[in-house]
C-alpha cells in the first residue's frame, strides 16, 4: 500500500486542501479542492467531504501525515479560528480520520515556512535594501484578518514564530488617521490594527471617508456590506471612484506604517514580506510610494528602515506551501521510522 500526505490552508473565507504523494523528495499532487468555509459547520465536515472524493476514496493509498495552516492561534495543537466559530484539534482529527501524524500551524507561521520555497517570480520588490544574512525576518499580510509571524535564524535555518500582532493597537500618525481612530473607538472601543488592515477594515475606511470628508460630500453614498474590500478595489480600478481610491491610499499608508513598526520591533534586516490576499490586488498602489514612505517615516531610524528589503508575495497560496513543507517533514519522519522498524 502506498501512502500520501494531506495539507491545507484553513481560513475564515476559504479552505484549500491538497493530497499528494512524496516520492524521492518530489511532491506529486493527487487532488486539490477549494471550499467556502462559511458554508460548513466545522472543519471535519470539509475534511470528510475531501476524503470521500473519488480520487481518494477509490484509491488503495493511505493518508500517513497531515498538516493544516489555520487562520487563528494554535496552542497545544488546538486551534480556534479568529473569524469563524470553529474549534480544530489535531489529536481529534488523527483519531477520527485514522491519520497517524497530524499537525496544526498558524497560517502565518505556515506562510513564514514558505518564504524560502518561493521563486523570484513569486515576489515583487518594493525596496531592494541591503539584506543581512541570518538576521530576523517578518511576514505580515492583510486578508480576512491581519496575520504576522517572525522568522528567526536557529540551528542553520529559519524557524517561524507565530504571533497575534494583528491585534495590537492601531497607532495613527496624522490628523486624518486620528479622526478615523476616534470614529472607530465609538463603535468598537478597542481598535486593533486588524480593524483597519483587513477586508472589513478597508470597508471601515471607505465608510469613514464618505461620511466625514468635505471633499466627498457631493458624491452619492454607497451602502456596503461589512466586508466589501473586493468591491472597493473594483470601484477604484474600474470606475476610478474617488472615495475608493482615497480609501486604498489611506489603507496602504496604515499598512506601511505598521510594517515599519514590525521591522523596527524585530530589527528585520533580512527582509519584510507582505503576504495576504489584499496586497496583490492593490499592487499598483503599494508600488506608488504610499507604503514605503509610511514604512520609512520613523524619525531617527529612517536610515535603518531604508536598508531593509521589502517584498510583496504574489504567490496565491503561500500558507499552503508552508503546510506542504511541514507535511513533507512529517512524511520523512514516517519513512525513517518505517525503515527502522522493518
Amino acid at each position: 500500500m502506498n501512502v500520501y500526505m494531506l495539507y491545507g490552508d484553513i481560513g475564515g473565507t476559504k479552505t484549500l486542501l491538497q493530497a499528494a504523494r512524496l516520492e524521492n523528495g518530489i511532491v506529486h499532487e493527487l487532488i486539490t479542492h477549494r471550499y467556502q468555509s462559511g458554508e460548513y459547520a466545522c472543519f471535519s465536515d470539509i475534511l470528510s467531504d475531501f476524503l470521500n472524493r473519488s480520487e481518494i476514496k477509490n484509491s488503495p493509498d493511505k493518508a500517513e501525515a497531515a498538516c493544516f495552516a489555520v487562520a487563528g492561534p494554535v496552542a497545544n495543537q488546538h486551534a480556534s479560528l479568529t473569524n469563524l466559530p470553529w474549534q480544530i484539534d489535531a489529536a481529534e482529527i488523527a483519531r477520527t480520520f485514522a491519520i497517524p501524524e497530524v499537525r496544526l500551524l498558524n497560517d502565518f507561521e505556515a506562510a513564514a515556512l514558505a518564504v524560502d520555497e518561493l521563486s523570484p517570480v513569486d515576489l515583487v520588490t518594493l525596496q531592494e535594501g541591503r539584506a543581512r544574512p541570518e538576521a530576523t525576518r517578518v511576514i505580515l499580510g492583510a486578508g480576512t484578518g491581519m496575520g504576522v509571524a517572525w522568522l528567526v535564524w536557529q540551528d542553520g535555518r529559519y524557524q517561524p514564530l507565530s504571533t497575534e500582532a494583528g491585534h495590537i493597537d492601531f497607532a495613527p500618525v496624522n490628523t486624518l488617521q486620528l479622526r478615523l481612530l476616534e470614529s472607530l473607538q465609538k463603535r468598537f472601543h478597542h481598535v486593533s490594527v486588524e480593524r483597519l488592515l483587513s477586508g472589513s477594515g478597508l470597508t471601515q475606511i471607505f465608510n469613514f471617508l464618505q461620511e466625514n470628508l468635505v471633499e466627498f460630500e457631493n458624491i452619492s453614498h454607497i451602502a456596503l456590506d461589512e466586508d466589501s474590500g473586493a468591491t472597493i478595489t473594483k470601484l477604484a480600478h474600474e470606475q476610478k471612484h474617488p472615495v475608493a481610491i482615497k480609501s486604498i491610499e489611506l489603507f496602504t499608508e496604515i499598512y506601511g506604517a505598521f510594517a515599519g513598526n514590525l521591522a523596527l520591533a524585530g530589527l528585520c534586516r533580512n527582509g519584510v514580506f507582505i503576504a495576504g490576499g489584499i496586497a496583490p490586488k492593490i499592487l499598483d498602489t503599494l508600488q506608488a510610494g504610499y507604503f514605503m514612505r509610511a514604512f520609512s517615516d520613523k524619525g531617527r531610524f529612517s536610515v535603518l528602515l531604508n536598508e531593509i528589503p521589502v517584498k510583496v508575495i504574489i504567490h496565491p497560496a503561500a500558507s499552503l506551501l508552508g503546510a506542504r513543507r511541514k507535511a513533507q517533514e512529517l512524511m520523512r519522519r514516517f519513512t525513517v521510522k518505517s525503515l527502522r522498524d522493518a
